[in-house]
């Protein structure tokens, strides 16, 4: 019987329980709003299966990738869609093209991050894009291994605490699996996300900061699209978007975007503040969770490869497998060589553990009393003098005098 003490021994994959042959485990929120598995110990019969799929219990091997390249869609319009530079979808449009099904992350009716999937071209869009909120596998395992068995095709894409659970899961090699993951930074909690949400919302629209000019009721608007990757400045310069429509007939819209250092999630996001505490220290770096395929964002592509970098999103390709070899080789892709040193220099996330931050005990104690926004606004706001500095940043560059 799998017992949580420390929750940094749990990242939260699911694995234990779609594998429990009783279904005597369940996931429960916890104060931070992470979710736990809990045990029913008048159900469960110790059969060790929760133990042998956990992914942090069983850690595999770092290694480096056989194939690293700097590579972008050529379509430009799914590339600007694309948090960096579109790869996913070529990989995914290639696996439902041969009958094959796509696992990935996407927003559901509440705004939550659920794991779902799809075999059509049209539903690849709802994966698209980094989502900055631990998702919910739910029984997408269970799916995979009964599709797996049937002799379909499978893409699996999620973070590589998610693909090491999978892998556990499974127990065995499939040889029409492919996997592929994200160089992650961590993931932020449900919960938070969900009181941000709220907050963030309200707070918008009360203020009528858009086209308006009295405030509004919640009930008036419902959010229409949510972009943490927002390319409307450039990729490097990206913005958090949120997007509502009115619920009236009148269809009118509104649009809250600011770019990450401006907005409140994020900068807690980057500040690491509502991390799962797994994240601090991750089972999964250095290409430990066993994918096929790693993608992230090419940050520092302007010293290494200045000539590539138009400022419009590029992937750092990681290619692990044989297997992942053949799916890459079969995309219509940009690639450019690159070297695997590169890329942990200027995406360090792909070897490192984030830091517990020393306020991170303080954001949760003052998350009840004083709400997401104020608390992370006050957790995470520069020095005077930095603040200052920033501001004759910004109108330099609007002048165009830096």
């Amino acid at each position: 019987m799998i017992e949580i003490k420390d929750k940094e021994d749990c990242c939260g994959c699911w694995a234990c329980v779609q594998r429990c042959p009783k279904q005597c485990i369940s996931m429960k929120e916890d104060e931070e709003g992470f979710l736990y598995p809990h045990v029913d110990s008048t159900q469960c019969v110790n059969c060790g299966l929760c133990k042998k799929v956990c992914p942090v219990i069983n850690q595999a091997h770092p290694h480096e990738p056989l194939s690293v390249t700097a590579a972008r869609n050529i379509d430009e319009i799914i590339r600007r869609q694309s948090s960096s530079g579109g790869i996913f979808t070529l990989l995914a449009e290639k696996v439902i093209k041969e009958g094959g099904v796509v696992f990935g992350a996407r927003f559901n009716d509440h705004w939550e991050v659920v794991h779902d999937s799809t075999d059509t071209i049209e539903g690849i869009a709802a994966f698209r894009g980094s989502k900055y909120v631990q998702s919910s596998t739910g029984d997408c395992f269970i799916k995979t291994e009964q599709l797996l068995k049937q002799g379909r095709r499978v893409l699996y894409s999620g973070t590589p605490c998610q693909i090491a659970g999978l892998k556990r899961f499974l127990q065995r090699d499939y040889d029409n699996l492919i996997t592929t993951d994200v160089i992650c930074h961590g993931v932020p909690s449900p919960g938070v996300w969900q009181k941000y949400l709220s907050e963030e919302t309200a707070h918008q629209i009360n203020k009528g900061r858009f086209v308006y000019f009295r405030p509004f009721r919640k009930d008036e608007f419902r959010i229409i699209n949510i972009s943490f990757r927002d390319k409307y400045t450039s990729w490097k310069q990206y913005s958090f978007t949120l997007s509502l429509s009115k619920t009236n007939e009148c269809g009118e819209s509104l649009c809250y975007r600011r770019t990450r250092e401006e907005n409140i999630f994020m900068r807690g996001f980057t500040s690491d503040l509502y991390l799962r505490p797994s994240c601090y220290q991750c089972p999964t770096k250095e290409l430990k969770s066993g994918s096929d395929i790693t993608i992230g964002d090419f940050w520092g592509i302007e010293h290494i490869m200045p000539h590539l970098d138009d400022d419009r999103g590029l992937c750092c390709l990681l290619v692990n497998t044989e297997r992942g070899q053949a799916l890459v080789n079969s995309i219509d892709a940009v690639q450019h060589e690159a070297n695997y040193k590169d890329i942990i220099r200027y995406n360090p996330s792909l070897v490192r553990s984030s830091e517990i931050p020393s306020k991170r005990m303080e954001f949760f104690s003052g998350l009840p009393k004083y709400g997401m926004l104020r608390t992370t606004e006050r957790l995470t706001r520069n020095p005077f003098i930095l603040r200052c500095k920033n501001a004759i940043h910004n109108s330099l560059k609007k002048l165009g005098l830096r």
